[in-house]
């Protein structure tokens, strides 16, 4: 899936990393396992299989014009669990809606328009932010994680917006 991300500030990202270096520590499934430079503590506002300017003539103009400049305090809502699904559970940061965060999304995904394939959840209405911490976790391991992971985290802020296109494994900064 390609996706457009809302990317952390300094003091959020080092929180949110530090809960993934507690999962890797505690010999769990954890993000940061993911070596890659791209890799890094995010909100993703849409996700679809093509956000390219090549499958939507465009996008970056266009949502960097909607976004304009990110700057928008944040606040985490606690752990989270999604699923089970087929690789087990993902445990998240729950990220809460604000009235400026939901307009933010909305904005985004009216720059964007309709896309084939587009996740459900990236919908407005649909949407719950968060910030993911680890995938494929089994049950047994889930109250291992929420023993290990900080209770409250450092206040959040947005600060910039990315397109992260996932064939290509390329990232472009959009505002």
């Amino acid at each position: 899936m390609h996706s457009l991300e809302l990317l952390l500030g300094e003091d959020a990202e080092v929180s949110v990393r530090a809960d993934w270096d507690r999962l890797i520590e505690a010999g769990l499934p954890s993000s940061g396992r993911h070596r890659s430079p791209s890799n890094r503590p995010h909100i993703t506002v849409v996700a679809a299989p093509s956000l390219t300017p090549e499958t939507i003539p465009g996008i970056d103009e266009r949502v960097a014009a909607a976004a304009g400049f990110v700057d928008l305090p944040l606040a985490s809502a606690g752990v989270l669990l999604f699923g089970p699904g087929r690789g087990g559970y993902v445990v998240v940061r729950q990220v809460v809606t604000t009235p400026e965060l939901l307009e933010l999304h909305r904005r985004v995904c009216d720059a964007v328009g309709t896309v084939p394939g587009q996740a459900r959840t990236s919908f407005p209405g649909a949407w719950t932010p968060h910030i993911t911490l680890a995938r494929r976790m089994r049950p047994d391991q889930v109250a291992v994680a929420l023993d290990v992971l900080e209770p409250h985290p450092a206040p959040l802020r947005a600060v910039s917006l990315r397109r992260w296109d996932s064939d290509a494994r390329t990232v472009v900064r959009l505002a």
